[in-house]
């Protein structure tokens, strides 16, 4: 009885110790699993963003390209970093007493990357579940998708794509859960406790941060989309509501500037705000500039002086020519494809990146007065509604996140910004070469090639120094030319009958018509623009002097006093080419012209315009003062001198020959560069 007495406090004392050890065995193995699990989790989960990124995404062809990268986001992004965590954490495998320790500290260096990978993939998440739906409305491409992926991945079923795309949210969610379960089979006195408890913490942070982050960028979203409505569509939109918000806003603003109430300082974000303000100014005189680059080289392409005739002896002129084709053709063309591709595109697309961020920026000013209006409120009456409380909210998201990425914006497009420029000078300069390089060979053949610089210039300013003459001189010649006459031109054949009328009443009688006329009554005649007629009298029977009793030569009757203006005798063809007359002549009133000869250019004659001409009918052909004519012939097709066949531009017709003349020409435009 003794001995089982003693004995009997030596097992109860042993079974305690006994539990324990099982415990602590249990509680390792479940541990160890947590872990095992996690790193083949993590293996199978790798795997399935490969195949996802490799043959599922390469096999979409039907898809546009712009649809895939939504659906697939930044897959590569995040393979990238968990193919590190995955090979980190199998190394773990080797030191098996530190290895939760390890795994703890694995997560804490990896939280930035994981949160931020992440975040873009979560918020392009919601806009690839949109395409999904709109590819099942399209039975046949929704079937062509769901063969590819059932091919490549058995186990994602009927799901298809939502089950590939929702798996990276899946995982990053599960990353604290994994982590907690291994940490709930760690001793709380072991050395790896705080490590696995400070990393799940910390991804249970990220996973937070990665939620406030996709709020954020809903909300944003909402005021960051252009849209482009009529007046009508603005108007309808107002309503009780947005006009209360809005005379809110206003009214807070005025206190504002007033100095009622304090306005909400922050630092941080204004500095960002007048960057972003600069960049886009930057970005909006750039494109502003380089689409006026673009017109004016668009004139420039336009203008080809190579394909007109010159009229400048062979020689250099030849060379030029092909050198000028040669460039238009191929270096000014390929250079303005390579600006408009390179430069004008990637600037025009820049542009559009302003717009989001702009309107976030004017609506978060909304926002402010909203947000001041509730804390005032909050700090008089010390609680808000659920709308405030919302509205807080909204300005706090639109706050943080403009604080949070407009500094990376801001750098993203000063070196989008200076990519541009420098592409944009090396275009030029590459042009440069280019010409260099073509006008090479056509430099080397000109007769001045050889020239030293100064030479080269003196040569430049005597041919401009002639040219200068050349023009001065034509432009003198022209000047001499006299005046147009004030009467319309004679008709046809109705010279004799001037003369009849004028041997009968006189010079100071005849007057001209200056618009057709058509006779309304018995005694009212029809009379074609540029008739002669006599006047008789001035007035009819009634004593109206707006109607005068005129004589054509063979009818008496009235016309429009407001329709008749004085004739003035035109010069005749022989006095206007120069061919004597009688001076007793009286029909010749006007002066002959007299031609001051050109004593510094060599002259030739040539036929002008004295005066202009508007043709009357398809036989004729209208000049202008000065304009050279070729004379076909110097009568009409029944012998009549009085009109001339002439070609003006490549027109042919009929003209008075009193309109025209005969004038120096200067010789034939051109340098004459010295051998």
């Amino acid at each position: 009885m003794a001995n089982h007495g003693a004995d009997e406090p030596s097992s109860r004392s042993g079974s305690p110790d006994k539990e324990g050890g099982v415990s602590e065995d249990r509680s390792l193995l479940r541990q160890r699993l947590a872990v095992k699990e996690l790193i083949d989790t993590e293996v199978s989960y790798l795997h399935m963003l490969q195949l996802c990124a490799s043959d599922i995404r390469s096999r979409l062809h039907q898809l546009p390209q712009g649809d895939v990268d939504v659906l697939f986001s930044n897959i590569d992004d995040i393979i990238e970093v968990n193919g590190r965590l995955l090979h980190d954490l199998q190394e773990t495998a080797s030191k098996e007493e530190e290895q939760v320790s390890l795994i703890g500290n694995l997560f804490l260096e990896f939280q930035e990357e994981l949160e931020q990978v992440y975040k873009v993939y979560c918020v392009s998440y919601e806009q690839a579940l949109l395409l999904v739906e709109a590819y099942r409305k399209e039975p046949e491409l929704q079937r062509e998708i769901q063969g590819i992926i059932e091919a490549v991945v058995p186990q994602a079923g009927s799901s298809g794509l939502t089950f590939l795309l929702v798996t990276p949210l899946q995982r990053i969610t599960k990353y604290p859960l994994l982590l907690q379960k291994i940490l709930e089979n760690t001793p709380p006195d072991a050395s790896a406790h705080p490590v696995l408890q400070r990393a799940t913490s910390a991804l249970q942070d990220v996973n937070v941060n990665i939620n406030e982050y996709k709020m954020r960028k809903e909300v944003a979203s909402k005021y960051t989309r252009v849209e482009h409505l009529s007046l009508r569509e603005r108007l309808a939109r107002i309503n009780t509501h947005t006009l209360s918000k809005k005379t809110t806003r206003l009214s807070q603003l005025l206190k504002q500037e007033a100095g009622l109430v304090p306005r909400t300082e922050d630092k941080e974000f204004d500095d960002l705000e007048e960057k972003f303000q600069w960049v886009s100014l930057c970005v909006t005189e750039l494109r502003s500039n380089v689409a006026v680059y673009l017109d004016n080289l668009e004139a420039f392409l336009g203008c080809r002086p190579h394909e007109c005739n010159l009229d400048i002896p062979g020689g250099p002129v030849v060379q030029y020519c092909n050198l000028a084709r040669d460039l238009q053709l191929r270096a000014f063309l390929k250079f303005k494809q390579r600006l408009e591709g390179l430069v004008w595109r990637p600037l025009c697309s820049l542009a559009r990146a302003l717009v989001g961020p702009r309107n976030l920026i004017k609506k978060r000013l909304d926002k402010l007065l909203d947000f001041e209006r509730v804390e005032e409120k909050l700090l008089e009456v010390g609680s808000v509604t659920y709308e405030e409380e919302a509205t807080r909210h909204t300005y706090q998201a639109l706050n943080s996140l403009l604080v949070a990425e407009l500094p990376q914006f801001n750098q993203l497009v000063m070196q989008w910004l200076g990519q541009i420029l420098c592409t944009f000078v090396a275009l030029q300069r590459d042009l440069a070469k280019q010409v260099l390089q073509r006008a090479e060979g056509s430099m080397a053949q000109l007769p001045h090639h050889h020239f030293s610089e100064p030479a080269f210039r003196k040569l430049v300013e005597d041919a401009l120094g002639q040219t200068s003459n050349q023009l001065r001189s034509f432009q003198e010649t022209f000047e001499k030319v006299p005046p147009p006459p004030t009467t319309q031109p004679l008709l046809p054949g109705s010279e004799r009958q001037v003369q009849a009328l004028l041997s009968r009443y006189g010079p100071g009688k005849l007057y001209q018509v200056t618009s057709n006329i058509s006779g309304a009554g018995t005694l009212d005649l029809t009379l074609p623009r540029g008739q002669i007629v006599a006047l008789l009298q001035n007035k009819d029977t009634k004593g109206n002097s707006s109607r005068w009793l005129v004589d054509t030569g063979g009818h008496r009757g009235y016309v429009s006093a407001g329709k008749l203006q004085p004739y003035r005798m035109v010069p005749s063809e022989e006095e206007l080419r120069g061919q004597a007359r009688p001076h007793g002549d009286s029909r010749h009133l006007t002066p002959e012209p007299t031609w001051a000869p050109v004593l510094s250019v060599p002259t030739m004659t040539q036929v002008v315009a004295a005066y202009a001409f508007v043709a009357r009918s398809s036989h004729e052909v209208s000049l202008q003062a000065g304009q050279p004519v070729t004379v076909l012939e110097a009568q009409d097709k029944k012998g009549n001198p009085e009109w001339s066949l002439v070609e003006v531009n490549g027109q042919r017709g009929y003209v008075p020959s009193g309109f025209l003349a005969r004038a120096p020409s200067p010789a034939p435009w051109g340098w004459s560069l010295p051998s």
